[in-house]
């Protein structure tokens, strides 16, 4: 329990929790379940309750950019698209307001991947077990809402990749064989196109009902504070606010701001890899030099054809179907995640000077396990500044990521090739017919490719030998007391899959972490 504090600056409780997103809403839900501890969450945003434009899903585009978004821009990139526009959601439910909801249980192969990059115990015996706890709704698309263009599409893909058709794909075939086409499972209420947030399953359900919940909207935390300790570990006590105030962590402080967020606040708070924040101006008080590092993010490629006409506007959020393929032979790891696209983004190929007819349909293909690393880091103490990010796109030595992507264009146009696509068709208008070597068609895949907004990896959970580790398995950060992340940036690894339920599972375990650990 807590106690109050004599300064009323200070507001005690046994959990803080920093940043209202994916995971920050089911870790604050699941503590809190334990009415004899008090629980504050924080969110520099303002409440999604009323925001209608965050409740229906097939509303998504209007938040990228709006007014909650932090819209972070790259410095420039050798060999990838330096116009990314990177949305990051200031609002509480974070992402899971604003994204697809495209839905995959974890990959066991993922899994398996962090655990072999240090992650010990998150097998899949352990970990999926927590996408049967999901509050938040999770279905196939639903009859009414399948796009007639899009299922030929899935018909077509299916024929020229040689994969399964999937009707499910949440129903654990997925660990032996990680291919097929189809439309997915996704976040979201058929009947009403509610989007399946987490503050709308995981904290609006509560309706005021938990007095130990502490939900705080337009509150920024500045810093970390670190308690200092003769010849020992610095403990974090809580996080100071942007109005002076200050929230303490009397058991912990877990910080769930994202990707990219977490770096800047664990960097601002002096914890950090020392070049960087002596650079920045900032008193180092633990040297983490993986703090920022190991950037991943999916580089979205597209194809678009010229059609005989609009297709029908029938969708669940306009992204509701792909396909998914090896080309190593190993089935139970893809190399290409696809989208099919209602209505397609052709905004980079715009800016690159590409014109387009007014029908369009398209295909975007994505490197769904990139071997390429970025990073991100502050470059000013000043908190008004927005970070650095260097998502270091298509840079991997073996130039995997850019042969991945290549084979994905060409087996976009594969599936052009087949009907009952090939019927919606009348031409390929970008890259364009006549667009076939490798060298140009990667000069203009990777000029003109997107982000999936997928960024992830920067404070990696790993081993104790692991010097880049920022996090031990149970998501504590190395060198500080009482200090845990536990949000994408946690990941070993991208998941070859989009990636918001794996962050929500990620949250209810480190939620049964912490609990676990009290008990």
């Amino acid at each position: 329990m807590t106690t109050p504090s004599p300064d009323p600056a200070v507001r005690e409780y046994d959990y803080v929790v920093v940043g209202g997103g994916t995971a920050g809403c089911v870790l604050a839900s699941r503590l809190s379940e334990d009415p004899s501890v008090h629980v504050a969450l924080l969110e520099w945003g303002p409440s999604d309750l009323h925001e209608e434009r965050a409740r229906a899903i097939r509303r998504w585009a209007e938040m990228v950019e709006s007014e909650y978004d932090l819209d972070y821009r790259s410095v420039p990139q050798e060999r990838g698209n330096s116009g990314i526009r990177q949305t990051r959601m200031r609002i509480l439910g974070g992402c899971s307001t604003t994204n697809t909801m495209i839905a995959w249980r974890p990959l066991a192969s993922d899994l398996r991947e962090w655990v072999a990059l240090g992650a010990t115990g998150w097998t899949p015996e352990s970990v999926l077990p927590y996408y049967d706890r999901l509050l938040t709704p999770i279905c196939p698309v639903a009859p009414e809402d399948r796009n007639p263009f899009v299922a030929d599409v899935v018909a077509a893909a299916a024929k020229a990749l040689g994969v399964p058709l999937r009707d499910e794909w949440n129903d654990g075939r997925l660990d032996t064989d990680a291919r097929g086409a189809g439309f997915f499972e996704v976040g979201y209420t058929p009947e009403s196109n509610l989007r399946s947030s987490t503050s709308i399953h995981y904290l609006h359900a509560l309706a005021g009902s938990r007095p130990n919940l502490h939900v705080l909207t337009g509150a920024r935390a500045r810093r970390v504070v670190l308690e200092p300790r003769t010849g020992g570990t610095p403990r974090a006590t809580g996080v100071e606010l942007d109005d002076g105030g200050f929230f303490a962590g009397r058991r912990e402080t877990i910080i769930s701001a994202g990707a990219i967020d977490t770096v800047k606040l664990l960097q601002l708070s002096g914890i950090g890899p020392s070049d960087v924040l002596d650079a920045a101006g900032v008193e180092v008080l633990v040297d983490a030099p993986g703090v920022g590092e190991n950037l991943q993010d999916h580089a979205e490629g597209l194809v678009v054809w010229e059609s005989t006409g609009p297709p029908p506007a029938t969708s669940a959020s306009g992204w509701d179907a792909g396909a998914m393929f090896s080309l190593t032979g190993r089935t139970d790891a893809p190399d290409v995640l696809m989208h099919f696209p209602v209505e397609p983004v052709v905004d980079h190929p715009l800016a690159q000077g590409f014109t387009f007819p007014e029908n369009i349909v398209a295909i975007a293909p994505n490197v769904a396990k990139p071997a390429s690393r970025g990073r991100v880091w502050i470059e000013t103490a000043d908190i008004e500044q927005p970070p650095k990010i260097d998502y270091r796109y298509f840079t991997d030595p073996a130039g995997h990521d850019e042969k991945v992507l290549l084979a994905g264009v060409r087996a976009a146009r594969r599936i052009a090739e087949e009907e009952p696509m090939r019927s919606w068709l009348v031409r390929e208008v970008f890259p364009g017919p006549d667009v076939r070597s490798d060298e140009e068609l990667s000069r203009i895949a990777r000029a003109t490719h997107q982000t999936v907004y997928h960024v992830s990896g920067t404070c990696r959970m790993g081993s104790d030998d692991d010097p880049l580790a920022v996090l031990d398995p149970e998501l504590r950060v190395r060198g500080v007391e009482g200090l845990r992340v536990a949000d994408a940036s946690a990941f070993p690894a991208l998941t070859a899959t989009n990636p918001v339920v794996t962050v929500m599972v990620l949250a209810e375990r480190a939620a049964d972490l912490i609990l676990s650990r009290e008990r």
